[in-house]
């Protein structure tokens, strides 16, 4: 995943050539801990993900800017959160390759290891808010509403509180695109790319409230239909 210097003999992070990756090798859960680490706001949606064996993933972003000392603490992050494993966590890992044969226990059936390319973006340490529990709050963005955005209590994450920013102000009726442009504004400073990320999140607080509306008609035709009086037969 990170190349090695010129003549270098062995794998070792003193001859690691320059960071381009971060990597999470998904064994325990696997298909949820994928699903979890698409919908997330943490994490920038993955570069490419590797189907290793049935049930099993290897999910892998392209970085910059970092040495191996900031990825393979981005590395520990990424797995304690997404449940990846802990073990496969060091600067110098070696991943499966597309197209070529995964049987890692004798007695397991051959697998044809595949690759699937979800994105070209080359990400930047300040573009995973793995748990970040600190807020500057000094930073504050005008709303039509309120003056100021806080930290909900029980939030995890800025990324957090930009989703449930964007669920409040959609549900209210703002014009997504100010939405988009409050987020990116306020977040300049802390995003590689502010405008993709709030765009990104304005999207997936769309798509919740539209589950939550979908969900609550369904509740009241259920409702309504239970309430209706029984037909009487002569």
């Amino acid at each position: 995943m990170n190349p090695l210097k010129d003549g270098a003999s062995n794998r070792t992070k003193d001859n690691i050539k320059e960071v381009r990756h971060v990597y999470l090798d998904l064994d325990y859960d696997a298909r949820a801990a994928l699903e979890n680490i698409r919908d997330s706001l943490d994490a920038p949606a993955p570069n490419f993900v590797l189907d290793t064996l049935p049930g099993k993933y290897q999910v892998v972003w392209e970085i910059e800017g970092v040495d191996v000392e900031q990825a393979e603490s981005l590395l520990h992050s990424l797995a304690g959160q997404f449940r990846g494993d802990s073990a496969s966590t060091d600067a110098t890992r070696v991943l499966r390759m597309p197209g070529f044969i995964n049987r890692k226990y004798l007695n397991e059936s051959e697998f044809l290891v595949q690759v699937h390319y979800e994105s070209n973006r080359v990400h930047h340490r300040r573009d995973f808010t793995i748990r970040e529990d600190s807020l500057d709050t000094g930073r504050h963005i005008e709303d039509a509403h309120s003056s100021q955005r806080t930290m909900p209590r029980g939030h995890r994450s800025q990324s957090e509180a930009d989703w449930a920013f964007a669920k409040r102000a959609l549900a209210r009726g703002d014009d997504p695109e100010e939405v988009i442009r409050r987020i990116a504004d306020y977040c300049a400073n802390d995003k590689h790319d502010p405008d993709y990320y709030a765009r990104r999140t304005v999207q997936k607080a769309r798509i919740e409230l539209d589950q939550q509306h979908m969900l609550s008609q369904t509740a009241d035709s259920t409702l309504l239909n239970s309430l209706k009086a029984p037909e009487r037969t002569p």
